[in-house]
């Protein structure tokens, strides 16, 4: 792990969300709970803003952003790896995995929290009991090329790519990381006519066709 990270493993079945939001108040930033698996990657790090809530969460998008470039580092570039609104993995268009965010309960959007926790999710291996084909809509890594990346080495990954992202976000503002993010949203991305775009201030989907503005919001997607 990067050296800014405190690693916590954490046992087959364990919940890595779970345990960065328990550890958050005392641990601190840097804090990386992370789950031994040979089936799936799971991951957590503890993050401490200095923006409000509101802005802050869009560190979930460079958590996305992260999860993408680690798995194109990792495997096929002809393979397209893409999220469906707000942070669904997608791997040659089928579900794969999450992004996940924590804030602290009752923290108000114009507030500094304390603490945020962005989390990632990633199926390594299909133990579903059923035959190839018949659940199209999920897929997993080792199936669409992956083979041999485990759950240590993506969360290694994951980490340099997102610490690389924060620090990016930090020096250069937010369009770059919304610009990564857009790149890798499926929807209403082949729309006639529309424009996409991230509100800096809320992290909000913005879409705007023939003038007509309308938003998906982040903090609700999240609920």
């Amino acid at each position: 792990m990067p050296s800014v990270f405190a690693p916590v493993p954490l046992r087959e079945g364990g919940d890595a969300m779970a345990r960065a939001v328990a550890l958050a108040a005392g641990r601190g930033a840097g804090t990386l709970a992370w789950v031994r698996s040979a089936g799936r990657a799971e991951a957590a790090v503890v993050l401490e803003p200095e923006l409000p809530l509101a802005a802050a969460r869009l560190a979930f998008l460079a958590a996305a952003n992260a999860l993408a470039d680690a798995l194109a580092s990792e495997g096929p570039p002809e393979i397209p790896v893409a999220f469906a609104w707000p942070g669904t993995l997608r791997v040659n268009g089928a579900a794969c995995g999450m992004v996940r965010f924590a804030a602290p309960t009752g923290c108000a959007e114009a507030e500094i929290p304390a603490w945020l926790v962005v989390g990632m999710e990633a199926r390594l291996t299909l133990s579903l009991a059923v035959e190839p084909g018949e659940r199209p809509d999920l897929t997993a890594l080792s199936e669409e090329g992956w083979e041999g990346l485990g759950a240590a080495e993506l969360t290694a990954g994951w980490a340099r790519h997102l610490m690389a992202g924060l620090d990016d976000w930090q020096a250069k503002g937010p369009r770059r990381l919304s610009e990564h993010f857009l790149a890798r949203l499926l929807d209403a991305r082949d729309v006639p006519g529309q424009r996409r775009g991230v509100d800096p201030a809320t992290g909000d989907l913005v879409l705007d066709r023939d003038g007509v503005r309308t938003s998906l919001s982040l903090r609700e997607a999240l609920a």
